[in-house]
């Protein structure tokens, strides 16, 4: 319904704009969008009349006809009609492929479908937005029109999403990382190269700190690696045949080529081959937080989420084949907590299964894919199975979250793979004194610090929770009288490891309180003559407002409380 419906946009769009030129119009989560290229500059004044002729030909219930053609009749009907990207887009398709369009009363489209019966299958729609795309994604491209909409049963889910939306922009994280001063994207550096600014850094020590306390009370260790590398371990690794036009160019160096690291497996597989490993050292449970580069279209980079230089909370574990099954259990339950731990509590799962093309032995495919399995079932989470989903090199878990305002986000992984191991020829001497090929496992937890740092945001509108909060207390001094004793109370706090700062601004207390509220500050001090001779503080929390005055001694144990993960 939803990829149907941006058919149906695109001929509405098409019956109001002469010359439009179409090109691809795929389904979101949510709802669709489609690429137009058109002379005149739609805007969201536009949506009504293309909305009322998208109601006309639903209401007609016109069929999609589903056409297999040739290569040759699909380019000259595209040609003929002046659809130049359509034509582009043909030429993707491989040849020996089947090459199909639909139509739907006098609009035809490129499209390997599926679609609903007719128009009068669609329910209720709405156009949201429209945006600027550079065609694909490339920015020395033209700029099209990006359209988006949603899609829904009812009105009423519309009403509900429309709402969910409002809220999105609010809460956007580039608007409140800018607001909040957070961080920043600089074009002298280059797009999707991330600036943590200072209040950012300090919540980036926190995630880094609880990370690194959590992988050593769960067992494991903590690697470094070099952020680049000679061009025949990528070559080794398959990445230089793969994966070569997302990685930066080479530098030479002495006459060897090296590039700069995309992923981190390749180098904690060099520290395993540094010395005979023997099923008595095994499991081995290697973590590092390794900042990558991976080259992506300038058109998709969005923020946080989508960028070019990234720190990932990357691991991996090899282990024998008798211990897997309580590796990934471990390793969900695991996960679980970490997730839990930052606010996230509505957690789902995604089992992808073997494709029809895989390396590896079948064997350990059934035993990767029921540990996979059995794990989930342990902890008692929901999953769905996409059977055939899983890479070439093996089966994983995809955990997602729901946020506050219920959208899905993918955070963490575990994916088996059966390609490295035989790639870097891996071998364990077993009981039996013979060469075996380990298991091995890579597990990402939050995926990126970037974009979980961009997830936070949102999640938490800017307000983070206390122990997450880059400045947990605010000291109000109502005059210059009281700054001798404010900084007496912030280094009372400060001994005891909370963020701390003192407002010395010549302004009335009002103004203040007003500052430290915009900013999300979750605790206010205001100390004025009075506290100062009593010995207090006057406590205002960021939502509950004044709480009245307090001592030192209750309220530093009040805030350790507080200031603990999960909280």
């Amino acid at each position: 319904m939803r990829h149907s419906t941006a058919h149906v946009m695109a001929a509405a769009i098409c019956r109001l704009f002469p010359n439009v030129k179409l090109d691809i119009g795929p389904a979101t989560d949510n709802g669709f969008y489609y690429d137009f290229d058109l002379p005149h500059r739609l805007s969201p004044e536009d949506f009504k009349a293309i909305e009322k002729a998208m109601a006309s030909i639903i209401f007609h219930k016109l069929p999609f006809e589903r056409i297999v053609m040739s290569r040759a009749d699909a380019e000259d009907l595209f040609r003929k009609s002046g659809q130049i990207y359509k034509v582009e887009r043909l030429a993707d398709i491989p040849d020996g492929s089947e090459i199909t369009v639909y139509k739907c009363g006098d609009f035809v489209d490129l499209c390997r479908g599926p679609h609903v019966v007719n128009t009068g299958d669609i329910k209720a729609f709405k156009l949201i937005s429209v945006a600027g795309s550079y065609y694909r994604g490339v920015e020395t491209n033209p700029m099209l029109q990006r359209v988006y909409g949603i899609v829904a049963e009812s009105k009423e889910e519309i009403e509900q999403k429309v709402k969910q939306i409002e809220e999105a922009k609010e809460r956007d994280h580039r608007k409140l990382g800018k607001e909040l001063d957070l961080y920043s994207i600089e074009e002298d550096v280059g797009p999707g190269l991330v600036h943590w600014h200072p209040k950012a850094g300090r919540i980036r020590c926190v995630i880094e700190e609880f990370w690194r306390k959590r992988h050593f009370d769960a067992g494991y260790e903590i690697v470094f690696t070099p952020h680049i590398g000679r061009a025949q371990l990528w070559q080794t690794s398959g990445h230089l045949d793969f994966y070569k036009e997302n990685m930066y160019s080479p530098m030479d160096i002495e006459g060897s080529d090296y590039f700069v690291k995309p992923m981190n497996c390749p180098f904690h597989i060099q520290i395993y081959k540094s010395q005979m490993r023997s099923y008595r050292d095994l499991p081995l449970r290697w973590a590092e937080l390794g900042t990558v580069y991976r080259y992506e279209k300038s058109g998709v980079l969005h923020g946080l989420l989508r960028v070019r230089g990234f720190t990932q909370d990357d691991a991996h574990i090899f282990c024998t084949p008798q211990q897997i099954e309580d590796e990934v259990r471990r390793t969900v339950n695991f996960a679980l907590g970490i997730l839990r731990a930052f606010g996230f509590k509505d957690i789902s799962a995604y089992l992808s299964t073997k494709p029809e093309k895989a390396v590896g032995e079948s064997a350990r495919w059934e035993q990767a894919i029921q540990s996979l399995e059995s794990a989930l079932k342990a902890e008692n989470i929901a999953y769905q199975v996409e059977a055939g989903g899983g890479a070439f090199y093996g089966p994983k878990i995809d955990l997602k979250v729901k946020d506050c305002i219920g959208r899905e986000w993918q955070l963490g992984t575990i994916q088996f793979d059966f390609n490295l191991p035989d790639r870097f020829e891996l071998c364990y001497i077993g009981e039996d004194g013979k060469e075996h090929k380990p298991y091995m496992v890579h597990r990402a937890l939050l995926g990126s610090l970037e974009r979980f740092f961009g997830i936070l945001i949102e999640h938490y509108g800017g307000a983070f929770p206390f122990w997450l909060a880059p400045e947990q207390v605010r000291i109000l001094p109502i005059t210059e009288n009281q700054l001798d004793y404010s900084e007496k109370v912030a280094q009372s706090l400060k001994a005891v490891g909370l963020r701390v700062f003192i407002d010395r601004k010549s302004e009335k207390i009002g103004a203040k309180i007003r500052r430290a509220q915009t900013e999300k500050t979750p605790c206010m001090l205001i100390i004025g003559q009075k506290e100062m001779e009593t010995g207090t503080v006057s406590l205002r929390n960021r939502v509950e407002g004044d709480k009245g005055a307090v001592t030192l001694d209750v309220l530093i144990p009040m805030l350790q409380k507080d200031n603990v993960a999960g909280i």
